[in-house]
């Protein structure tokens, strides 16, 4: 087997970015800024790298030009700008680690609030850590460890900021023992969209730690998040199992997670470099050191293709920071910097087999890229307790993601899989799933109030009471 596709098969699988508007075409032109009136404060920069560097996000499929871009050191710098855009009517987007995949964090002839020097780690303690928005969970994990806890629930890429995940939701491979990040938040600090600094947690302000959690930053911008943590296992033993078709890795995903076999589990359709696919069961096992499982029981009764089974023996920190080196080969191969129009969504576990099934009938490996994949795997929704984290009412839904990794910076090609990801998502809306809203989906307000259904009041009322101006957050095109 070549070297890059055994490291593409090593990798995690749950790739998550912290990441529409009515944008007809895959970008926005570079309209001319004005640079005069209003006049910006004195913190906002209009250096024109900086400005340039704002326009664009991860997915490198949609540009929006600022008018300025402000990096501040403080909540207070951030809620002296909230007020002077209020009185102008400026819209106002946050980025952290610029991750996003189709122009969430992006404004037109706004300010983009640049996270990234606040980020500092506050305070660790026992149970919880204070960190600054702007922090990548990479750091936090750095930081966290040398005291031997961490965060519940690791997206598998650690490059994403504190803030920008607390924003979305952030799933992880644990995340059906622990809900998503939000989940393992216990308090926030926040700067609405009028100016003002509050913080708030289950008790203090509830409503609005409940619309900012996963609330697409529509109400305000997070400074700072008091985060749980939990004792870290010391070794992670990985089982990374293949199977001939789809029917037979679902039915071994079902039963291992009915078992909590492992305490991670995810899995994906991969392309196989001859035109066809591998299925493959990704599951993991935290021990201590000198009391490793039992493979033999960890496997018994499995169906995959035990000959090609693969079982790595790690570090909790070595496993954790695993999908730095596929970066490392995406960045070597150029591909990091395509075009990435993904689509990430949750299938209702009751029909997840067949209408998987039936999309990838109509998929080729061409639709993911050489080194893209389609995760899929069960969740146990039970766990997942935000109130605007949207996933299918059922015990069980599955996780269906196209992480497309284009092979070429090919942007007719590109906008071809946006408009089909917008295809598939109907049709995954249409048979009772719901995204994952950091898709390269084009949505409207309409789709917005369908996909947070019950929670729409709440979103909507919190918006009207934080930011009834409409000042934060354009990128996604909620109101």
């Amino acid at each position: 087997m070549p070297s890059d596709r055994r490291m593409f098969l090593s990798t995690g699988l749950g790739v998550t970015a912290a990441l529409a508007s009515r944008a007809s075409g895959l970008t926005t032109s570079a309209q001319a800024v004005s640079l005069e009136s209003p006049s910006l404060p004195g913190s906002v920069s209009l250096d024109a790298d900086a400005r340039t560097a704002a326009a664009g996000d991860f997915g490198r499929l949609i540009h929006r030009h600022p008018r300025g871009v402000m990096k501040p050191a403080s909540s207070a710098d951030i809620a002296s700008l909230m007020r002077w855009a209020r009185g102008q009517g400026i819209k106002v987007a946050a980025r952290g680690q610029g991750h996003s995949i189709y122009g969430r964090a992006l404004v037109e002839d706004g300010v983009v609030v640049d996270m990234s020097a606040m980020n500092s780690i506050r305070d660790i303690g026992q149970d919880r850590i204070v960190v600054d928005a702007g922090a990548t969970w990479k750091n936090l994990l750095e930081a966290t460890l040398a005291q031997g806890l961490t965060p519940p629930v690791l997206t598998n890429y650690l490059g994403l900021s504190v803030g920008g995940t607390i924003a979305v939701g952030g799933i992880g491979a644990t995340s059906s023992r622990h809900g998503m990040q939000t989940d393992n938040v216990i308090a926030l600090d926040v700067v609405t969209g009028e100016g003002d600094e509050l913080s708030c947690s289950a008790t203090e302000r509830p409503d609005l730690f409940d619309a900012v959690r996963a609330g697409l930053g529509q109400c305000g911008i997070v400074t700072r998040a008091t985060l749980r943590l939990v004792r870290a296992p010391e070794r992670v033993r990985r089982f990374q199992l293949f199977y001939r078709d789809l029917p037979s890795l679902a039915a071994d995903q079902r039963r291992v997670q009915g078992e909590g076999r492992f305490d991670q589990l995810q899995g994906a359709v991969l392309p196989d470099g001859r035109g066809g696919w591998r299925y493959q069961l990704d599951g993991a096992v935290f021990y201590a050191a000198g009391s490793a499982p039992d493979d033999r029981a960890v496997l018994s009764g499995l169906s995959d293709e035990r000959s090609a089974a693969v079982i790595a023996d790690l570090t909790y920190h070595e496993d954790a920071l695993a999908f730095g080196k596929f970066e490392t080969l995406l960045r070597s191969k150029g591909h990091w910097s395509n075009p990435q129009p993904w689509l990430l969504t949750f299938l209702r576990g009751s029909n997840a087999e067949q209408l998987a099934a039936d999309m990838l009938a109509g998929l080729s490996e061409d639709a993911v890229g050489p080194f893209g994949r389609i995760t899929f795997y069960p969740v146990l929704t039970k766990a997942f307790r935000t109130p605007l984290v949207r996933l299918p009412e059922e015990d069980i839904a599955f996780v269906f993601n196209l992480i497309r990794i284009p092979a070429s910076n090919d942007a007719v090609a590109a906008e071809r899989m946006v408009a089909e990801n917008r295809t598939l998502y109907v049709r995954i809306r249409e048979a009772g799933g719901v995204q994952y809203p950091v898709s390269a989906v084009a949505m409207s307000p309409g789709d917005w109030k369908t996909h947070f259904g019950s929670g729409w009041p709440q979103l909507r009322e919190a918006k009207r009471r934080h930011d009834p101006e409409h000042l934060l957050a354009p990128g996604y095109n909620v109101f």
